[in-house]
């Protein structure tokens, strides 16, 4: 397919009024507001159990109850924008981000703060998808790649930072300012989509010809999400498949989302448009946005936690290990931009994922519990940037050979099916390193047996200092026997770290092979080269 095959497949888009390069801040800001959301409330946790009068365990639930309805309405983004029009969904959704923020901030209990986040998941959902739309609208196919580079800010850097700053706010203010400080961003958000933003002719002329509401595709969708949501937040918590809950919620997840695939393929108007999975461009560059998902912020969990359990680091210092690949970050995803320009995507793909696996290999030769901080940062670094050569060109490779009418609904899959492998990755490394530590905790503990000379040798050397210093026998031998089995479970978690990162080294391998499943395209013309 030549690029004038391309654009003829889709309506001729007029040029912005404004400029281009503004729009794309404009819209990039408010996305930014609501990725950096997702990540923002993590650190944030024991505090707003503590003051809400809430166990741990039920204050999860203001994460979960985020990201099923945020999950929910991404795919079905496409639909509301052809009953409503792009912009009015947009300053719509802007509008319920910030004021259900203010409600977030001003809760007085734990049920009214779910119910304020699941408004702000719901507007949420429609913010990453109508910005990647409207920039894939506003600038031409060999200009794609540049645009989304000030997009990939928000979707890859946020989620690096949000933990940091979360943590940074909530111990000089309160938690409360984490969601106060949507306010100012969300209304300037508002304001300028309203004055610079329209709708192309393709859209303004089919709103609301749509006039039947999918109960069916969307019960279907809420009820499947859902259930996989809340499988993915709370499997490891209430050990997988051992839990007849967590059962029941992988039954009605794969029932309901399997029936909801057959069901919207044979429907006129779906509200979720299953059929772009015919094009065979798209499925792949769904799986690597998944991946990217999945990998990015499995990566985004490991390091801080390693470094605040095993080594000691406060949040605010673990956060600047993760803030150095992300300002890095912020520099290199103008220049793949460039080069989306100059080299075929389906390239710099494969070299984001070689590099990856490289990262990710040379970690599991790195983690050790003597790491400096220097170290820890590079490693980030190599963990993170190879991202950028990724999502960019994946995210443009996913419009390739679709019509331009499709945008909305593209832009809503692609982001759904990343958010969906976030949720995967985090849950995955998460169990990984739950069950390696217990495995490597049972090896490392029946080697350390009393008939183990060195073992012996070194319970009775450290209780020998102890009592030196003062301790009584007794007493010295059970400090010692304590201290030298919580040195062996650090050991135990250091070598789940590595088994993780040899498992994610791993999926970056097979996803550089699965790169070239792309189609070629010329680069800097937006379309596809025929395939002989």
């Amino acid at each position: 397919m030549s690029p004038a095959e391309s654009a003829a497949q889709s309506p001729s888009l007029p040029k912005p009024v404004v400029n281009p390069w503004l729009i794309a801040v404009v819209v990039s800001l408010a996305a930014f507001m609501e990725v950096l959301d997702t990540s923002i409330a993590n650190v944030a946790l024991p505090h707003i159990a503590g003051d809400l009068g809430a166990s741990n365990d039920e204050s999860t639930w203001v994460l979960t109850s985020y990201l099923v309805s945020n999950a929910i309405v991404l795919p079905i983004s496409g639909w509301f924008v052809g009953m409503l029009g792009r912009k009015r969904f947009f300053m719509i959704c802007i509008l319920l981000f910030t004021l259900s923020s203010l409600l977030c901030g001003v809760a007085w209990s734990l049920g009214f703060l779910l119910l304020a986040r699941i408004i702000q998941g719901a507007g949420g959902g429609g913010l990453q998808p109508m910005a990647q739309a409207i920039l894939a609208d506003s600038f031409p196919p060999e200009k794609r790649g540049l645009a989304f580079s000030v997009y990939g800010f928000t979707a890859i850097v946020a989620p690096s930072i949000g933990p940091t700053l979360g943590g940074w706010i909530t111990d000089n203010y309160s938690w409360r300012w984490i969601f106060y400080i949507n306010l100012p961003v969300g209304l300037l958000a508002l304001f300028l989509v309203y004055r610079l933003i329209e709708d192309p002719a393709y859209i303004s002329r089919n709103v609301g010809k749509s006039k039947s509401v999918d109960y069916i595709g969307f019960g279907l969708l809420a009820l499947g999400v859902g259930a996989l949501q809340i499988l993915l937040d709370k499997g490891q918590e209430d050990d997988w498949f051992g839990s007849r809950f967590i059962t029941s919620l992988a039954i009605t997840a794969v029932v309901c989302l399997v029936s909801l695939v057959i069901y919207e393929w044979f429907q006129k108007d779906p509200i979720v448009d299953v059929r772009l999975f015919k094009n065979g461009n798209f499925c792949v560059a769904s799986l690597v946005m998944f991946m990217v998902g999945a990998i990015s912020f499995a990566s985004t969990v490991l390091m801080p936690q390693y470094l605040q359990t095993l080594m000691g680091y406060t949040a605010e210092t673990a956060g600047i290990v993760m803030s150095v690949a992300a300002v890095i970050l912020l520099f290199e995803l103008p220049i793949v931009g460039q080069l989306t320009t100059r080299i075929q995507g389906r390239y710099l793909i494969a070299f984001g994922w070689l590099a990856l696996c490289g990262g990710m290999f040379y970690s599991t030769q790195r983690i050790d519990l003597q790491i400096s901080f220097g170290s820890a940062t590079r490693l980030r670094i190599f963990q993170y940037v190879p991202l950028g050569f990724i999502f960019i060109p994946a995210t443009t490779a996913a419009y390739i050979g679709i019509a331009g009418e499709k945008n909305n609904a593209v832009a809503g899959l692609v982001n759904f099916m990343r958010n969906i492998g976030s949720s995967v990755g985090t849950s995955l490394v998460t169990t990984i390193i739950a069950r390696r530590s217990q495995y490597h905790q049972g090896i490392l503990t029946a080697r350390a047996s009393t008939l183990n000379g060195s073992y012996l040798s070194a319970i009775q050397a450290s209780a020998q200092q102890l009592a030196h210093a003062g301790l009584s026998a007794f007493e010295a031998q059970r400090q010692a026997t304590a201290r030298f089995y919580a040195g062996l479970q650090a050991q135990a978690s250091a070598l789940a770290y590595i088994d993780t990162y040899w498992i994610l080294g791993i999926a970056a391998a097979i996803m550089f092979a699965l790169s070239f499943l792309l189609r070629k395209n010329r680069p800097g013309g937006g379309g596809s080269v025929p395939m002989h």
